[in-house]
């Protein structure tokens, strides 16, 4: 994380080349010792490196604030509530480490700093969106920077599959994270059961839950397999998350993607 070489000279900490000396060239940058060995005098230069932007996209829509559990003491957190959490820790980790961070709209343009995670912790704060199902904007995406989307992506996969399409025209690569509930992935229902949206647009009522378990798994698990399609296409990398887990192997796994596309 932070300065990342650009493969040409400028101003950075790692050596890049020698060149020969030029008129013009102070004294002071003549490597003498490289100089010695030849007849002629020669400059050090250095890498340029710059830090790179970061955009984060939390998915802010009304499915995320699902959870399976009950309320009290062992209740879970929402998705909404801890894709907030990784997307803020996450930028925690990367303006410690020198990166731009910023979101993929154009409210909060990636910059470095304290200031920047204030910002960020008050937009990720907001009030969840009133749509049943969100889609990434990324307007404020800037050429050959990274992407991180957190979402459950159980909304129409078409929005999805372009952005990835306009992200890699940029030269953008990323990590896509699928945040789900346990109970969305173990079905745990039965009997006479009624299916709601979290806005209460989609409702389904049936008198045995249990005979749905099969086909709704094979759903899940064929959406979860387009996604990582879709990743690999883009050449980003997927994975899945479930609230029942520890939050920090999901904080892990996505600094180490980042560092993986670089």
């Amino acid at each position: 994380m932070g300065a990342h070489g650009r493969r040409r000279a400028g101003s950075g900490e790692e050596f890049w080349q020698y060149r020969p000396a030029h008129a013009g060239d102070e004294l002071r940058f003549v490597d003498w010792r490289r100089s010695a060995r030849s007849d002629s005098q020669y400059v050090r230069q250095r890498e340029w490196q710059l830090a790179q932007s970061v955009h984060l996209w939390v998915d802010d829509a009304a499915s995320m604030r699902f959870t399976g559990a009950e309320s009290g003491r062992n209740a879970r957190a929402t998705k909404s509530e801890r894709a907030r959490v990784l997307g803020l820790a996450l930028a925690v980790l990367m303006v410690r480490g020198g990166e731009r961070v910023g979101l993929t709209g154009p409210l909060a343009p990636p910059r470095p700093g304290r200031a920047q995670l204030m910002e960020l912790a008050g937009l990720l704060s907001r009030e969840a969106g009133v749509q049943d199902y969100g889609a990434p904007e990324i307007a404020g995406v800037t050429p050959q920077s990274r992407v991180v989307l957190l979402s459950d992506f159980f909304g129409d996969l078409g929005p999805i599959e372009a952005a990835l399409g306009r992200l890699a025209d940029r030269g953008v690569s990323g990590v896509m994270m699928q945040v789900l509930d346990p109970d969305e992935e173990a079905f745990p229902y039965d009997g006479r059961t009624i299916f709601q949206s979290m806005t209460g647009s989609l409702v389904h009522e049936t008198r045995k839950a249990g005979d749905l378990r099969a086909r709704y798994l094979d759903r899940l698990a064929a959406r979860r397999d387009q996604l990582a399609r879709l990743a690999r296409s883009a050449g980003w990398q997927f994975s899945t998350h479930h609230t029942g887990d520890p939050a920090q192997a999901a904080l892990l796994w996505l600094y180490s993607a980042l560092e993986r596309g670089r």
